[in-house]
């Protein structure tokens, strides 16, 4: 006598119909939705918890995919009457106000840029003449970003320096009617400041260079650049600081640029970090532009600005970069 729950021939026997029928489909699996305090951080094991940060971005992704269709099927089926996309919020347009940002219109600011050092470059009465120098016995990649550098910049001349103080090498800049100083200093064989220094009176700006791509380092770049004076563009210098930092950039440039060479020398600033490119432009329509960017890039931050030339002694700073004082706010910017 079969003992109840089994067959027979020994094998058990479903009760009460709880196994699947034969041809039917498996389940399928629920889907994940994870509650709203849930914190991956709280998982011990590294593997889980790398494994439930995947799944918790994935569904974040299809979510938000989601919801990106359902509004362009609204906005489809309204038309015209749909409202106007919003703006999306970032840490630019979410800035917070800083009360030296400039106004066009303020005469006080006109009056302070038609008298200061730069002045006589933007009435055309000087000629910019570059030094480009680096620090003491420089390695290879640092000579070939001054070399390079050289061409972008015109009527600009690299010497390399042998042991000498720079506050020898400035008095004889000034004797040979040098407009700027360069000096392009490195760490472990790699670029990572740059000190400009305007003659003979100053301002004096030293930054700190990271991101260094020479030209074949640069992927799809285009032809060596020409002899043609390039455009400048300065985009995003908002703040008296900022227009300061930004005439300097501009009076290393002659003032009339040659637009036959097709040629333009960025400098962009975005969230206190200027970064340069140097493209060459063609167009290609009435309403197409193609680029090539022609190298050297690097990207800079403003760590001081020193009235005067180069005086690391006794120097008067106009503005220095105190990081635990002034980088309080991931929303306030100072360029």
């Amino acid at each position: 006598m079969a003992a109840d729950g089994q067959t027979p021939g020994g094998g058990n026997m479903a009760v009460g119909g709880a196994g699947p029928e034969r041809g039917a489909e498996p389940p399928a699996p629920e889907r994940v939705l994870f509650p709203p305090t849930f914190s991956v951080s709280e998982i011990k094991n590294k593997q889980r918890r790398h494994f439930m940060f995947v799944r918790w971005k994935q569904q974040q992704r299809k979510e938000k995919l989601a919801l990106r269709k359902k509004r362009r099927k609204e906005r489809e089926a309204l038309g015209d009457k749909a409202p106007p996309k919003a703006v999306p919020k970032t840490i630019e347009n979410q800035r917070v106000y800083d009360e030296t940002t400039v106004d066009p219109n303020d005469e006080e600011v006109a009056f302070d840029e038609a008298t200061d050092e730069f002045a006589p470059y933007f009435n055309r009465q000087t000629v910019p003449k570059i030094l480009i120098t680096t620090s003491d016995r420089p390695r290879g990649r640092t000579v070939r970003f001054c070399e390079q550098l050289s061409t972008v910049i015109p009527n600009s001349h690299v010497y390399y320096r042998r042991g000498l103080a720079l506050k020898r090498i400035i008095p004889q800049c000034i004797a040979r009617d040098f407009t700027d100083l360069i000096v392009i200093n490195e760490d472990r064989k790699i670029p990572n400041g740059l000190v400009l220094s305007h003659l003979p009176d100053g301002p004096t700006a030293h930054f700190k260079m990271s991101s260094v791509r020479l030209r074949k380092e640069i992927k799809r770049k285009g032809k060596q650049p020409t002899e043609h004076v390039p455009e400048v563009i300065l985009n995003n210098f908002t703040t008296r600081l900022g227009h300061s930092v930004g005439r300097m950039f501009a009076s290393l440039f002659p003032h009339d640029p040659q637009f036959i060479g097709r040629q333009v020398a960025t400098f962009h600033n975005q969230r206190d970090y200027i970064f340069f490119r140097f493209h060459r432009y063609i167009f290609k329509s009435e309403k197409k532009v193609g680029i090539q960017e022609l190298g050297p890039r690097f990207t800079l931050k403003l760590r001081s600005l020193q009235k005067g030339t180069f005086d690391s002694k006794f120097g008067e700073y106009e503005w220095v970069h105190k990081r635990r004082e002034m980088d309080t706010s991931r929303r306030k910017f100072h360029l």
